[in-house]
């Protein structure tokens, strides 16, 4: 080859090369924008994982047909608001949620809080002397109220009274007494309260007690609920539980056991639950990949998950229901903490990927209405050892960490 020509050749290779390298930050956001992956190695096998999506048939979440409760902020976030002894806590946590632009709190009502000795006795002794124990519940409500924020009420966690078998979410031997309950609370909160979550992930362990998971026992709990809220307060509305997200084909029970969420809720369908909620929920944890993976296998569990769960209900005639994501968010559990199930993000990631993710429900996803980040505050450093804690968006001395500003400057940017 003539010399002028290698030249030349050369010359084309290092400007190609240049090139490539001042375009690496456009050329990495972009990859990212796809697989969720921030690593050059993780994209490159993202790329692969979603050459597979071509594959296999994609997830019919019908876009075009207008959902239920369609215009709901979209801003929600999981609260311990029950476990803050101070109503001045309680009270500061809610204004800052509203100053983060905050919407809506998914908080328990645990049935064991309320109920706590027998039925029909809603005093608590516990500590002394006894007390109403609908005060403090009470007192939530109205604050959320004074602060312009809406409640759903999470309601499980059964008294032990009311189990016949071992485990703090052991379902009640009874489902009346359930049923009971639930009306009870229906009728103290009509017209404040609109929205109560049945149940929370009854298809993993040891969300069933020490008993098998059952999605047709389930399914009568939940078609229990229903009827009894909707007898007292017609216009309330009832969410399924989220499920979760789950490759196990193992009912349990027994740590590490659970079915998967997709067979548990069509066997939910069958066994006639499309009758007994308003709302379908979800989870939309990102675990070990950001906000905008878009890599959809059935066996990963990644925060375009909720669109299967939204397939499994247009294929039961559901589409005009919404899904309501219940919790998401990246954990921050440092070096120090041994557990990384939930994978394991820098705090400046996840105040980068909590707003890309209400982003991409915004303009991808019309068939969800809140979504509920997890979680807002702890009441206390009791659980710093454990992974759970790290999802946090406040400090217990209520020091916001950097993914509050992140979120509170996002909504403020809409």
């Amino acid at each position: 080859m003539h010399r002028k020509t290698v030249f030349l050749i050369l010359i084309a290779v290092l400007i190609l090369a240049a090139a490539a390298f001042l375009a690496r930050n456009t050329l990495q956001a972009a990859l990212f924008n796809v697989t969720g992956e921030e690593s050059l190695p993780g994209q490159v096998r993202g790329l692969i994982d979603l050459a597979s999506n071509f594959t296999r048939p994609m997830p019919n979440t019908a876009d075009n047909v207008p959902v239920d409760y369609a215009g709901v902020a979209v801003f929600g976030v999981n609260t311990f608001l029950e476990q803050e002894v101070e109503p001045a806590k309680r009270d500061r946590q809610l204004q800052m949620m509203a100053d983060a632009g905050f919407k809506w709190i998914r908080q328990q009502f645990p049935w064991a809080d309320l109920e706590v000795s027998g039925k029909g006795n809603f005093e608590d002794c516990r500590n002394g002397p006894c007390v109403n124990a609908w005060a403090k519940y009470d007192n939530i409500v109205n604050l959320a109220q004074q602060h312009g924020i809406n409640v759903i009420a999470r309601l499980d966690a059964p008294p032990k009274w009311a189990q016949a078998t071992p485990g703090d979410f052991a379902p009640p031997a009874n489902f009346d007494d359930y049923g009971d309950y639930m009306a009870a609370v229906a009728d103290r909160y009509k017209g404040r309260v609109q929205y109560y979550q049945i149940w929370n992930e009854p298809n993993n362990y040891p969300e069933w007690g020490e008993l098998p998971v059952n999605p047709e026992e389930f399914t009568k709990l939940l078609c229990t609920a229903y009827r009894r809220i909707k007898e007292v307060d017609p216009n309330a509305k009832v969410l399924a539980p989220a499920l979760t997200p789950t490759i196990s084909l193992e009912p349990g029970p027994g740590p590490g056991t659970g079915l998967n969420d997709f067979i548990f809720l069509q066997r939910m369908y069958d066994a006639g639950a499309g009758q007994c909620f308003d709302i379908m929920s979800a989870q939309a944890y990102g675990l070990f990949s950001g906000p905008t993976d878009r890599r959809m296998r059935p066996r990963n569990v990644n925060f375009a998950r909720p669109m299967y769960i939204r397939d499994i209900m247009v294929q039961n005639g559901d589409a005009h229901k919404p899904i309501w994501i219940s919790e998401m968010n990246w954990n921050t559990v440092p070096d120090g903490v041994a557990d990384k199930r939930f994978g394991q993000v820098s705090l400046e990631t996840q105040a980068r990927f909590l707003p890309l993710a209400y982003e991409r429900i915004r303009t991808e996803w019309p068939w969800v209405g809140v979504a509920s980040t997890w979680f807002f505050k702890p009441a206390s450093d009791a659980e710093k050892d454990q992974v759970k804690y790290y999802f946090r968006l406040v400090d217990p001395d209520f020091t916001p960490l950097p993914v509050y500003d992140a979120i509170k400057a996002y909504t403020q940017g809409k």
